[in-house]
């Protein structure tokens, strides 16, 4: 079994920053592609970014220039560095990792959720 523990939301005013970090811990052999999205109220979850094992990146075209996602592999960690924050932004972030685990099956796991809100 693996846990994804997510931190680093709060509240926050329009133009600035937040770092979330998502940590994974358990049964893992190797993290392939993780990720983080974005659920607001009253819509679906949504991509915000991702990065491959091999540190390829991959961003919705809302956080382009304003959001950076990285990796410690070493630690098992995913981090997500959020600028020129918009109200817009304001939803529950979730993390998403695809482990392969110690016993080589391969899961995609989720994280609970932190809350970033940005006031206008």
């Amino acid at each position: 079994q693996v846990q994804l523990v997510e931190s680093g939301g709060g509240l926050v005013q329009a133009g600035g920053s937040l770092r979330l970090s998502c940590a994974a811990s358990g049964a893992i052999f190797s993290i392939n592609t993780m990720g983080w999205y974005r659920q607001a109220p009253g819509k679906q979850r949504e991509l915000v970014a991702v990065i491959t094992s091999g540190d390829s990146t991959n961003y919705a075209d809302s956080v382009k220039g304003r959001f950076t996602i990285s990796r410690d592999n070493a630690k098992n960690t995913v981090y997500l560095q959020l600028n020129s924050l918009k109200p817009e932004d304001t939803a529950v972030y979730y993390c998403k990792a695809d482990v392969r685990e110690t016993n080589f099956r391969r899961y995609d796991y989720w994280g609970r959720g932190t809350q970033v809100t940005v006031s206008s």
